[in-house]
């Protein structure tokens, strides 16, 4: 058999991909759209978008620290320790005060988050790329992984630009992230039509 033949087989399992995918094209495409909305905004409001950001960021810690103290109240209550959950209560609090008076050090890290975030994301769409074929919209696919990985590395290699530099990247990565995936819905779509009408 030739090299064409071989790589142009189907497998069960990439055929229950494929079918996976197919009938939930409308997901992924919801999915997409969602990025680009998210990426217009980053794009147009880049300040209030990173702003938004560390104030949700801040907001879930403190409301996780004030948790955690309650939880230590209540363990103290019922004569279990409580020590750890107070600590971790009172760090969380200490993380959210740290993020509102000093929003510098709370973008770092929530560069290099979205860095981490953003290189795994882009590795796992690779693995699944793989699995697809190219008639089912694999390099859209693969697309999508790769500007993944090049905007994790690129947050690694420079974590300090600035805030408005930051949501400018996650705007177009978001852009080109949620464009990739609406395409790839289209095409599972009309793979799905094809299907039904067969």
């Amino acid at each position: 058999m030739t090299r064409l033949g071989i790589a142009g087989e189907r497998s069960p399992g990439r055929d229950l991909l494929v079918a996976l995918l197919a009938r939930n094209w409308w997901a992924i495409g919801l999915r997409g759209v969602f990025a680009i909305v998210f990426a217009l905004i980053a794009l147009f409001l880049p300040g209030a978008t990173m702003l938004s950001l560390v104030i949700v960021f801040a907001l879930y810690a403190f409301a996780d620290g004030v948790f955690g103290i309650v939880s230590a109240v209540l363990a103290a209550q019922s004569r279990q320790r409580w020590g750890v959950l107070v600590t971790e209560g009172l760090v969380n609090i200490a993380v959210a005060a740290i993020a509102v008076l000093w929003p510098g050090i709370t973008v770092l890290a929530f560069v290099l988050l979205v860095a981490i975030w953003a290189i795994v994301t882009g590795a796992l769409e690779l693995a699944a790329a793989f699995r697809l074929g190219t008639e089912d919209g694999r390099w859209w696919l693969i697309a999508g992984g790769l500007v993944s990985l090049v905007y994790g590395a690129l947050l690694v290699v420079a974590p300090m630009i600035g805030a408005v530099a930051l949501t400018w990247w996650l705007g177009a990565y978001a852009l080109v992230f949620g464009v990739s995936l609406v395409v790839l819905a289209f095409k599972l779509k009309a793979r799905l039509d094809k299907h039904q009408r067969a």
